[in-house]
C-alpha cells in the first residue's frame, strides 16, 4: 500500500516567495488526511495534486500559521458539494475556534465532525491510527502527531505448509489471517510480523521528550527547523526548535529520515540542511511540493522526489520508475484530476523555483529584519 507526504507548505510564520504557510498532506492507500492548514494551502493544493477530498484535517496548534486556510477550504467544498463528511481534529480549543469561524464558511452541506483530542488521544483508522503527541509549544495546547501502522503478517512460507497438509490457494489465506487450519497452526508456518511504517510531523515545537518518544525508530520524522544554532537563544525564547536540535532529536530516536520544515525567509534551506548533516547525515529540507515515498521496510527506505523533477518527467512523458532502495520514487505520469471540470492538477502549475547556488550556500530569501523587529513568533 502506497504511503506518501506531500508537502503543501513549508514556511515559518508568514509565507515568502518561495513558500507557502503549513500544510502536509498523508496519502495512505486511498486516505488523504492533512497536517496544519495555513492561509492559501487550496491553493497550493490546486497548483499542484488538486484539491482532493480529504478525509480528516488535524491542527496542531492555533496560531494563525497553522489553521487559517481551513474556513476558506471548507467553503470550497461546499461550494463543490461535497457530500461525503469530514472531520476536523486539534487540540482543547478547537470547538471553540471552530464556532467563531462559522461565520465564514457558513452553512456546509456536508457533515463537519469537530473532535478535541487529550494528549496521546488516537484516532483509529482502517489498519493504523493517529495519536496526538503533546508537545512543547506556546499556547495553551500543542501536538504534533504520529501516524502508526498496525504490524503486518510475516510471510508464509507455502512449501513447507504443503508438505503439512494445507492446500494451495483459499486455506493459505486463511492462514495469513491468523486461522489454524487442518491442524497447522499459522505460527508453524509463517515468519515474525512484519513492523509497519511509522511518519511523526512535530508541529511547533522546542524539542522536547514527548516528541523523541513518538519518533523513535520512525520511518520520517518530520521536524520543524525555524533557526540556526547561532539562534539558539531566539529559538529557546519563542519554543522553536534550531536545525542542530531537531537532528540531534533524529539522531537519538534513531530516526530513518529527517525532514526539516518551517523554513523562516531569513534563511534559504540550504545552510539549514548543512547544520543537521552534521548531525544527523540523512537529512532533507523539504521545499514547497515535494514528496516523500514511504515504502514498506523491506522494500527500502523513503526517498525524497523534488516537485521540478516530477514536473520535468511529466512534461518529457517519461513513464514510472520502478522504485529501488536508496533510489527516488517517481510518480510517473500526469497529476492525477483535482477539480470538479476534471482538467488535470498542475496542467499549468509551475513549480517553486529551483535552488540557486546562493541558496545552496545559505542566502537568504529576503533581507533580515531590522535587529528587534519580531521573527517567528508564531
Amino acid at each position: 500500500m502506497d504511503l506518501s507526504l506531500f508537502f503543501a507548505g513549508t514556511a515559518g510564520s508568514v509565507p515568502s516567495a518561495r513558500r507557502g504557510l503549513p500544510a502536509v498532506l498523508v496519502r495512505r492507500g486511498g486516505d488523504r488526511l492533512l497536517f496544519d492548514c495555513g492561509e492559501g494551502t487550496q491553493r497550493q493544493l490546486l497548483r499542484s495534486v488538486g484539491l482532493l477530498e480529504l478525509d480528516s484535517v488535524f491542527i496542531t496548534h492555533f496560531h494563525a500559521d497553522h489553521w487559517l486556510g481551513l474556513p476558506g477550504m471548507l467553503k470550497s467544498f461546499a461550494l463543490r458539494e461535497r457530500a461525503e463528511p469530514l472531520s476536523v481534529y486539534g487540540p482543547p480549543g478547537l470547538k471553540e475556534l471552530m464556532a467563531v469561524m462559522r461565520v465564514v464558511y457558513g452553512r456546509l452541506p456536508y457533515e463537519l465532525g469537530i473532535a478535541e483530542l487529550a494528549p496521546a488521544e488516537t484516532v483509529q483508522r482502517d489498519g493504523y491510527l493517529v495519536a496526538a503527541v503533546p508537545v512543547h509549544h506556546k499556547g495553551q495546547a500543542c501536538y504534533g502527531y504520529a501516524i502508526v501502522e498496525e504490524s503486518r503478517p510475516g510471510h508464509l512460507d507455502p512449501v513447507l505448509a504443503e508438505k503439512l497438509g494445507v492446500t494451495p490457494g483459499r486455506d493459505f489465506g486463511r492462514l495469513q489471517r491468523g486461522e489454524t487450519v487442518d491442524g497447522v497452526r499459522p505460527e508453524q508456518v509463517m515468519g515474525p510480523a512484519r513492523e509497519g511504517r511509522k511518519l511523526v510531523i512535530s508541529g511547533d515545537s522546542t524539542p522536547c521528550e514527548a516528541l523523541a518518544v513518538a519518533a523513535h525508530q520512525a520511518d520520517v520524522l518530520v521536524h520543524e527547523a525555524t533557526f540556526l544554532h547561532e539562534e539558539a537563544e531566539r529559538a529557546a525564547q519563542t519554543l522553536h526548535s534550531t536545525a542542530r536540535q531537531a537532528a540531534e532529536l533524529a539522531r537519538d530516536a534513531q530516526v530513518r529520515l529527517l525532514a526539516l520544515t518551517h523554513v523562516s525567509s531569513r534563511h534559504a534551506g540550504g545552510e539549514l540542511r548543512e547544520e543537521a548533516r552534521a548531525i544527523f547525515a540523512n537529512t532533507e529540507v523539504v521545499r514547497d511540493f515535494d514528496t516523500i515515498h514511504v515504502p514498506f521496510p523491506e522494500r527500502g527506505a523513503a526517498t525524497l522526489e523534488r516537485w521540478s523533477d516530477r514536473l520535468a518527467r511529466t512534461v518529457k512523458g517519461t513513464p514510472p520508475v520502478t522504485a529501488h532502495p536508496g533510489g527516488h520514487i517517481p510518480c510517473g505520469g500526469a497529476p492525477p484530476t483535482g477539480t470538479r471540470t476534471g482538467r488535470q492538477a498542475g496542467e499549468h502549475a509551475q513549480a517553486p523555483a529551483a535552488e540557486t547556488p546562493a541558496e545552496q550556500a545559505g542566502a537568504p530569501e529576503s533581507p533580515a529584519p531590522p535587529p528587534g523587529e519580531p521573527v517567528a513568533s508564531s
